[in-house]
């Protein structure tokens, strides 16, 4: 197994003795303007004992508000902090070709001491992709190239030579420079099928997502939140991976209050759902309601019957969330 990085492996038991990962938490670096405000938000989600931030790829305002370059930005970030990790959620791979994301991917990881995660995936947001003159392809072209390229990545950043010849890329022996001293990580978040087969297949870490539409948009059906399909999707995911261990994350934004119950029918009302769905949002494996002791037992639980392990928020929830790190520790 190449896995990249020992702590990723680190386990303990679950009540049913199956060996499960310990839990880590990142930060989504959502509402970062400035390098000044990059820099206080490394350093405090290091100090409130998160692994890692987190920055997403999108030069469009919409839907996350302007973004910092991301391979720029975490350079900067993994200089003002010592052991915090950083890495895309998620780069398009459509917007670079994966032999200098691999050169990218190796400098940063050769400058923040080997802390970096590489997440990458098949891009989704159409208006994006317009708004640069891009052709934004069907999706089965576009998850095509994104395999090529994880395979172009995996084997680049394992530090050899590199040939391949597919459809959509050619690479003809290449090495990487800085040369990894292990293979940089590879993250895949994923909705459908076959992306989250390719995951399991090529990725070390696989976020579990709604899946994506053909108009460019991310489905907003409760039925893909529900625990049968969440089930299934990491069912996909065991089935792929064919044994190799894959971590299982998923981006929360949780809801905290007294009562997890009232907490969950505000969750129901403002998706859109309606009270008559709150036990439905009790339920689903990406909703976390509650005082944080609660939300630590959901996790828990949930670690025991699906396998999530890494959890990611938004840096706004960062200091409210950080209870039930301390819980979970």
């Amino acid at each position: 197994m190449d896995e990249a990085r020992t702590d990723q492996a680190s386990s303990d038991r679950s009540r049913t003795g199956q060996a499960h990962r310990a839990f880590r938490f990142g930060v989504v670096g959502e509402s970062i303007r400035s390098g000044t405000e990059l820099a206080a938000t490394a350093r405090r989600a290091e100090d409130l004992g998160y692994s890692a931030l987190v920055l997403r790829d999108h030069f469009a305002a919409e839907p996350f508000g302007d973004q910092l370059a991301p391979m720029v930005a975490l350079a900067s970030a993994a200089a003002a902090t010592s052991t915090l990790r950083v890495g895309t959620m998620v780069l398009c791979n459509d917007y670079r070709h994966p032999v200098m994301l691999a050169k990218e991917a190796a400098t940063l990881d050769h400058l923040s001491g080997g802390r970096f995660e590489l997440g990458v995936g098949a891009g989704w947001l159409r208006e994006e992709y317009a708004s640069a003159g891009m052709p934004f392809e069907a999706a089965g072209v576009r998850v095509g190239r994104l395999e090529e390229s994880l395979r172009i990545l995996r084997s680049l950043l394992s530090g050899g030579k590199t040939t391949f010849a597919g459809e959509h890329y050619r690479v003809d022996g290449l090495a990487v420079f800085p040369r990894p001293e292990r293979r940089v990580p590879l993250v895949v978040g994923a909705g459908s099928r076959r992306m989250l087969g390719i995951a399991g297949r090529l990725a070390d870490t696989v976020g579990i997502l709604p899946r994506a539409l053909p108009d460019g948009t991310i489905s907003e059906e409760i039925t893909e939140r529900l625990p049968d399909t969440i089930e299934r999707k990491v069912g996909w995911v065991r089935e792929a991976a064919a044994g190799r261990d894959v971590e299982l994350s998923m981006l929360v934004t949780p809801t905290f209050g007294p009562d997890p119950r009232r907490a969950a029918a505000k969750v129901a009302v403002t998706r859109g759902w309606g009270t008559a769905s709150t036990d439905l949002v009790l339920e689903m494996p990406s909703q976390f309601v509650g005082p944080p002791e609660h939300i630590a037992e959901q996790m828990l639980a949930r670690r025991d019957r699906y396998g999530f392990t890494y959890y990611q928020v938004p840096d706004a929830a960062m200091d409210a969330f950080a209870p039930v790190i301390a819980h979970l520790a």
